[in-house]
C-alpha cells in the first residue's frame, strides 16, 4: 500500500467515488440464540442506496457484529440497483406495488407538495432523488415487505420513452 504525505492511503480517493451514493439504514434488527454460555446475538440490517439521480437499490446482510451486516447490506444494495424514473421531480404515473400482505401505493405530486411517505418509503424515495410524491401503504406494515413492494413498483413503472417505444410511437406522437 502507499502512503501519501498525510499517511492517509490511497483508498480515501475511493471513499470519495463511493459517495456519490446516499445511504439509508430502514431497519436494524437484533436476534438472539439460546446457547450453554448464554445470549448469542446476530444482527440483521436492510438498506437502500441511491445517487438522486435516479438510480436506487436495496440490500439485506446479516453477521455479528452491527458494523459487518450494514456494510454487506451496503454491498447488496450497490449491486440491486435499478432506475427510476423521475419526471419533473416526481413519479411519471401512479403505481401500486405489492409483495406478499404489504401493497404500496404511489402518485405522483405538485411541485413543492414534498415527500408525504412512511418510513422505508421515504427512504426508497430520497435516495433515488424524487422530491415530490404521495404514497400509501397498505396492509402489512413489515418493512422488509414493505420495501420489496415498493421496488416492486417502481420496477414497473415506465417512463415516456418507453412507453413510446412499447406503443411503436414517436414521444412527439405521444405528447402531441
Amino acid at each position: 500500500m502507499e502512503y501519501s504525505r498525510e499517511g492517509r492511503r490511497d483508498r480515501d480517493k475511493v471513499q470519495e467515488k463511493d459517495k456519490e451514493f446516499v445511504e439509508k439504514l430502514v431497519k436494524l434488527n437484533r436476534t438472539a440464540k439460546v446457547v450453554k454460555g448464554g445470549r448469542r446475538f446476530s444482527f440483521s440490517a436492510l438498506t437502500v442506496v441511491g445517487d438522486r439521480k435516479g438510480r436506487v437499490g436495496f440490500g439485506f446482510g446479516k453477521a455479528n457484529d452491527v458494523s459487518e451486516a450494514i456494510r454487506k447490506s451496503i454491498e447488496r444494495a450497490k449491486r440491486s440497483l435499478i432506475k427510476l424514473p423521475i419526471k419533473n421531480g416526481t413519479i411519471p404515473h401512479e403505481i401500486l406495488g405489492a409483495f406478499k400482505a404489504s401493497r404500496v401505493y404511489l402518485k405522483p405530486a405538485c411541485s413543492g407538495t414534498g415527500i408525504i411517505a412512511g418510513g422505508p418509503v421515504r427512504a426508497i424515495m430520497e435516495a433515488g432523488g424524487v422530491t415530490d410524491v404521495l404514497s400509501k401503504s397498505i396492509g402489512a406494515s413489515s418493512q422488509y415487505n414493505v420495501v420489496k413492494a415498493t421496488f416492486e413498483g417502481i420496477s414497473r413503472m415506465m417512463d415516456a420513452k418507453m412507453l413510446a417505444k412499447a406503443r411503436g410511437k414517436s414521444l412527439k406522437e405521444l405528447w402531441g
